[in-house]
């Protein structure tokens, strides 16, 4: 990347006849850096560790789908991509008997997608990226004796992201299906993996399987209920 002084960039200022103010210099080193193209490059993520196999009990595990919604889900093909993943482990769920509990957001008609639909006496509570707060959440995790959670949906950066962090604070392990999330680029999707893996106060970032009040990155594939 190349590299121009305050000086030399007030010179450039003081040529074109502006004067010397620290906003003009500012201006103009900011101006610069974008024309030489050093800002242009997004900042490198540090590598993300590969998806785990887990093993979750039934009987100690919700499945939360979360924001696979009209409002948010429909018109972005990152998120539509992601539905048949979360279907597949959603029937995975319901044949082990596991509590599953859906989200979607306050936006007025929103509902869950049919292909991960509520049915039965399947929840679902309505909120912002935290699904936890101003809803009933953390009461029908605790009233089912819930100790992880494995999450779906989307987005990464948003649900995913403040649901799960939220879970943690709260006592809750939990395990995020890497393949059944999505964000609106790559470069979110993989800044937001890193994010869960490295919270402030909840690391794992080694990835540990079901590491206590952490976040494990696994796959549909990798997740298994079994007792």
């Amino acid at each position: 990347m190349p590299t121009i002084s305050v000086s030399n960039a007030a010179k450039r200022v003081a040529l074109a006849g502006g004067a010397l103010t620290v906003a003009t210099v500012s201006a103009a080193v900011v101006l610069i850096a974008i024309s030489s193209g050093s800002l242009a490059a997004e900042p490198k993520i540090p590598a993300i560790q590969p998806s785990v196999p887990v093993t979750v009990d039934p009987a100690t595990t919700a499945y939360l789908v979360l924001d696979d919604s009209s409002a948010v889900c429909t018109e972005n093909p990152r998120c539509v991509a992601t539905l048949p993943a979360a279907a597949h482990l959603l029937a995975k769920a319901r044949a082990a008997d596991a509590l599953v509990v859906f989200s979607k957001t306050i936006n007025p008609g929103d509902r869950v997608l049919p292909q991960v639909a509520p049915r039965g006496g399947e929840q679902t509570v309505a909120a912002r990226a935290n699904k936890f707060f101003g809803t009933d959440l953390d009461h029908i995790l605790r009233s089912h004796g819930i100790k992880t959670a494995v999450m779906v949906g989307t987005k990464t950066n948003g649900a995913i992201l403040y649901t799960a962090y939220a879970a943690n604070a709260r006592g809750y392990t939990v395990v995020v299906a890497t393949d059944g999330v999505s964000a609106d680029s790559d470069y979110i999707q993989r800044y937001s993996l890193f994010q869960l893996l490295n919270q402030p106060g909840f690391p794992n970032a080694a990835s540990t399987p079901l590491a206590p009040h952490g976040v494990t990155l696994s796959d549909t594939n990798l997740i298994r209920f079994h007792r």
